[in-house]
């Protein structure tokens, strides 16, 4: 993140293309530069040259400049956004990933850390919705919960809303006996229950349905005892059949609930 006299430039990327929105200090936009056009959009004219000083060290090469595209109401509920609260520029695993980034040394001395392998498949299965944007749809990683708990991944889109829990698998048979979920030789735990759980505060916090949804990162076989009620199973490797799937939302429903959940503010009270 950097800065120039009072205007700050806050980096973001989905599916790998970089934006960079240039702040003032109280949070809001007032122009962003698309790398992948090479166009800066401007919201005033008054500060473009203040806006091209700070975008000065990120800029490589000539830029056109001029008004953004008339906004739609999803563009205004963005850009009225402050980027503290802004859930879209987290990675896959985001949590995890500042919860490990935090600790000085390893707690785990003796074995490998477990929220290393839940990393990996929170990763893995974020990196495959990712590569749905091309299709429609949009996904929130690491979307926050009261209480510490957390949504691994949203996913919005033509098929609608899901909920999806990432489950490290590797190599290791998965069982399901709804509710119950076991991973190799380790304990069942109620998995499914929790999934539903947090689908349900989804759709509260939403006023939409959000169905739940189990990825398994790299499993050597699924064994359930009958289709568990109301979620979808499927591996990392086969999310893409998700952009199969449409006739439940429309474009600019799409977009208007996108810029609802990317807004931490949304997810306090549920």
């Amino acid at each position: 993140m950097s800065g120039h006299r009072g205007l700050r430039v806050v980096p973001t990327w989905r599916h790998g293309q970089a934006r960079l929105y240039v702040c003032r200090p109280d949070g809001r936009n007032v122009a962003w530069y698309d790398r992948g056009t090479a166009r800066v959009h401007l919201l005033s004219e008054d500060e473009r040259e203040e806006v091209l000083r700070a975008l000065a060290p990120f800029l490589t090469g000539p830029v056109a400049i001029g008004p953004p595209p008339v906004p739609t109401p999803a563009d205004l509920a963005r850009l009225s956004l402050h980027p503290d609260d802004d859930l879209a520029p987290n990675r896959p695993g985001e949590a995890l990933l500042v919860a490990l980034d935090r600790e000085s040394g390893p707690l785990h001395r003796l074995r490998p850390d477990p929220r290393r392998r839940a990393l990996g498949a929170e990763q893995t299965v974020g990196e495959a919705l990712d590569a749905l944007d091309g299709a429609g749809w949009y996904t929130l990683h690491s979307v926050p919960l009261p209480g510490g708990d957390r949504i691994h991944h949203l996913v919005i889109g033509p098929g609608g809303l899901f909920a999806v829990h990432a489950l490290h698998a590797r190599k290791q048979t998965v069982r399901v006996a709804d509710p119950l979920v076991t991973v190799g030789r380790r304990d069942p735990v109620p998995l499914l229950g929790l999934l539903r759980a947090a689908a349900d505060r989804a759709s509260y916090a939403l006023t939409a349905d959000v169905r739940p949804l189990l990825a398994l990162a790299g499993p050597a076989d699924l064994r359930t005892t009958a289709p568990p009620r109301d979620v979808r199973i499927l591996q990392a490797s086969d999310l893409g059949s998700l952009s199969r799937l449409g006739g439940v939302l429309k474009p600019a429903d799409v977009e208007a609930l996108h810029a609802v959940a990317r807004d931490r503010r949304t997810w306090e009270r549920v």
